[in-house]
């Protein structure tokens, strides 16, 4: 294998073999420019075009570029030689989950743990529209703080890859987990299929077995297609309530992602407690909590301070100005996370009606003095609980700039609430919006004006 004794390109220090495969060899690596851990995908390039694989290659890319998630592995760099294709990844220390579950079943409350990790993952895959098609214990690894991690987008499909009809074709996976859908070669929705997998992952959990075995494959798809399982005696009734719901043969009426995230074991786990890690995990949160709410219990605040906007010149606004803004360097532009425009009503009048979006959307608000608030959701989305910071600049009494941006949680989410939301409710106080049409021009303008007034006072 070309390299794999050496360093990689400079970059990267290959290390020992941690897996191989048909087409790739995994390796440990190491940056020798951070020192960080990863892991290094070997591709051979002739075995790829000569089984016409290349477009599975470039699929592959893709999707792990687009599902970057607490629970998915991340994809870092793509590297290639005459020979090899690599990929540079997140290192998970703790290996497959499958070892895990190989020495036997797993207590609840760990169950618990990596089921609710792999839900919310695959959510957020088929928020990006991406179906992943081959979810089972070898592709879910753990990190060195035992958080499991999804793998292996070989065999996944994006959105566009159904037909006319909105279905998926392609009959993929691994048997024990696969859905029967899959089998019946009519089409399929990714998103169902995957859900049936998740719950064969989480009775494998529990139980340390499959729920469908035999010997001879056409009677194990037999039981598939019938559904025909039976939950041992430890499992909880939530549990095997829960799993009859996932493990549904007809896909109109298998339960959804969502409404399992909704479920009270899902949520609560065993007993009906909390977890003390998730407590913590809120307990840090990048938000403060406001626990003093108003009758309505939305738009609280936890303190009633003034707030008084940061004086800013003509010259920060220049530095703001989209045609000096780098983040393009370093995100992709369908990411951004800010958005900034100008109104010349007063801070009370642009405060008072972001309170009133708080209040419309259901959520919490804090004022803090140096001119920012924090909007806060109630319930947790598919990367935390959303928050949104809106902060206004005083450039005169007459003029404010304010800039909007995401703190904590989905950025899709917060784009759509910002597009559909919060831009139209302040349509009549904003002068001009970053990045709209003749906005140079604008603020240009603005600018003028400043310097005019300035200089009158």
């Amino acid at each position: 294998m070309e390299n794999t004794s050496n360093t990689l390109m400079q970059r990267y220090e290959l290390g020992r073999l941690l897996g191989k495969g048909t087409f790739a060899k995994v390796y440990y690596g190491r940056s020798a420019i951070t020192n960080q851990s990863v892991a290094i995908k070997v591709i051979d390039k002739d075995k790829v075009f000569r089984t016409g694989l290349a477009d599975h290659i470039i699929r592959e890319i893709s999707v792990m570029r687009l599902v970057k998630h607490p629970n998915i592995i991340q994809i870092f760099e793509v590297m290639a030689t005459k020979k090899n294709i690599y990929y540079v990844m997140e290192y998970a220390k703790g290996g497959e989950l499958f070892k895990k579950v190989a020495k036997g079943k797993l207590k609840e409350d760990v169950a618990h743990k990596y089921f609710k990790q792999l839900v919310n993952a695959v959510d957020f895959c088929h928020s990006r529209g991406v179906y992943h098609r081959d979810i089972k214990p070898e592709n879910l690894l753990l990190d060195e703080n035992e958080n499991l991690k999804v793998t292996d987008f070989g065999l996944s499909a994006l959105a566009e890859s159904k037909r006319q009809d909105g279905l998926l074709h392609t009959t993929c996976g691994t048997p024990a987990y696969v859905a029967p859908e899959v089998f019946k070669r009519k089409g399929y929705d990714g998103a169902k299929a995957d859900v049936w997998s998740c719950g064969v992952v989480l009775f494998v959990l529990l139980a340390g077995y499959l729920p469908f075995r035999d010997s001879n494959l056409m009677e194990m798809y037999r039981k598939i297609n019938k559904a025909e399982f039976a939950c041992p005696n430890w499992f909880p009734r939530e549990v095997r309530k829960l799993l009859c719901k996932i493990l549904d043969p007809n896909p109109n009426t298998r339960i959804s992602l969502p409404r399992i995230q909704q479920c009270s074991w899902f949520k609560k786990g065993p007993n009906g407690k909390q977890k003390k890690h998730e407590v913590e995990n809120k307990t840090i949160s990048p938000v403060v909590t406001n626990h003093c709410e108003q009758s309505d219990g939305v738009a609280a605040e936890a303190r009633q301070e003034s707030v008084t906007p940061v004086s800013i010149n003509a010259f920060d606004i220049i530095s703001l100005s989209s045609g000096f803004n780098l983040c393009g360097l370093f995100e992709d532009s369908f990411q951004k996370r800010e958005a900034r425009f100008t109104s010349r009503k007063s801070a009370t009048v642009i405060i008072s009606r972001l309170e009133e979006i708080a209040k419309r959307l259901k959520l919490k608000i804090k004022k803090k003095a140096s001119g920012l608030l924090k909007l806060e959701g109630l319930d947790e989305g598919r990367k935390g609980i959303l928050s949104i910071d809106a902060e206004i600049f005083e450039v005169n009494p007459f003029l404010h700039l304010v800039e909007v941006k995401k703190s904590n949680g989905d950025t899709l989410e917060y784009q759509k609430i910002l597009k559909e939301d919060i831009r139209p409710a302040l349509q009549d106080i904003v002068w001009v919006w970053q990045g709209d049409q003749q906005e140079q021009l604008q603020q240009s303008e603005q600018i003028h004006d400043l310097q005019q007034q300035h200089s009158q006072s």
